[in-house]
């Protein structure tokens, strides 16, 4: 898009699995992008990016500007019981080895671009993705947004208001991997510290939670139900809130996401859903599953990152490519 010839560098793996990387060009007082797509080995191109980051750096180059349509590590962004903020120690690898500006996209969660200490552009998919409701769902004034759960409600409400449609969100499904429960401060304290604590202390404890029977908050019946999310991979939750859907009435099933993961056997599950298709982006490659499942339609998003990059060269105004965008976008 851009007319610019791709730089000349080697990246391979050796005997030993270590990686190589050989920039076979000079870099010296230039603007180099390196654009990294995860692939399904996360950690070698985790670290295939840190290696030619570093080595730009080594060889002088003005400014490295990471391209990372999809940020890994990105759910893993909050403490877990006995865990760690894995995408806090990605993004201080990254700024360590000499990263200078980052350009991603929908990001899990936005507040990721604070673990950074250097400017952060989160772009946004969904023009794209309203682009395509718009222009190849022919009924999609009859359609209803829908949440899968409260927690992506404000994503469907976005998707809501700009399509001037109704929003319904299914609450009450099986516990997920983002619930409080998991969390280690529900961890009762072991039986020696009770001892310690002053008998006239006595700290109440946190009603567990425990999720109602499945609703859905909304009307969905004769609609077309388009369920929107950030990320696809585990298809289990698509899978039973689009069951759920179709109970309550929905008569076409579209699920909207960012980033088609699409690991394991998804594509599978998904040929044997009741969704009728799933659209994606291309901020990670997923032509596999596409072969394997014919419902997995991809829209491209190309010209947003490519436009990002001109005007980081040309030292333009970024506000452009974040129009109309609010606060809790």
């Amino acid at each position: 898009r851009l007319g610019v010839e791709l730089g000349k560098v080697q990246v391979y793996q050796e005997a030993n699995r270590e990686t190589r990387v050989q920039i076979e060009e000079s870099v010296r007082g230039k603007d180099v992008f390196i654009i990294q797509t995860i692939s399904k080995d996360v950690n070698t191109t985790i670290m295939e990016l840190l290696i030619m980051v570093y080595a730009c750096r080594t060889s002088c180059a003005r400014n490295i500007i990471g391209v990372i349509p999809y940020f890994p590590y990105s759910k893993q962004c909050k403490m877990r019981k006995r865990g760690s903020i894995v995408s806090k120690l990605l993004a201080s690898m990254m700024c360590k080895a000499g990263l200078t500006h980052l350009i991603t996209m929908d990001l899990h969660q936005k507040e990721i671009q604070g673990f950074f200490n250097i400017p952060v552009d989160n772009l946004r998919a969904s023009p794209f993705l309203l682009q395509y409701i718009q222009e190849e769902i022919p009924d999609y004034r009859n359609a209803v947004i829908v949440a899968k759960s409260p927690a992506s409600a404000k994503r469907a409400q976005s998707f809501a208001e700009r399509l001037r449609l109704g929003i319904a969100v299914i609450h009450g499904e099986a516990q997920d991997a983002e619930s409080d429960l998991v969390d280690g401060r529900h961890s009762p304290p072991t039986v020696k510290n009770i001892g310690a604590i002053h008998p006239s202390l006595e700290i109440p404890l946190l009603i567990p939670k425990e999720k109602p029977p499945i609703t859905v908050v909304g009307d969905v019946g004769g609609r077309i139900a388009i369920i929107v999310d950030d990320i696809i991979d585990d298809v289990d939750s698509f899978l039973a809130a689009a069951e759920t859907l179709k109970e309550r009435g929905a008569y076409k099933i579209f699920v909207m996401a960012t980033h088609g993961i699409l690991s394991s056997d998804a594509p599978r599950l998904i040929e044997e859903s009741a969704i009728d298709e799933v659209v994606v982006t291309n901020t990670i490659p997923h032509e596999i599953q596409k072969l394997q499942c014919p419902k997995i339609k991809t829209v491209d998003i190309s010209m947003i990152l490519s436009e990002a990059i001109r005007r980081i060269h040309n030292g333009e105004s970024m506000s452009y490519l974040f129009r109309n965008i609010g606060m809790d976008d």
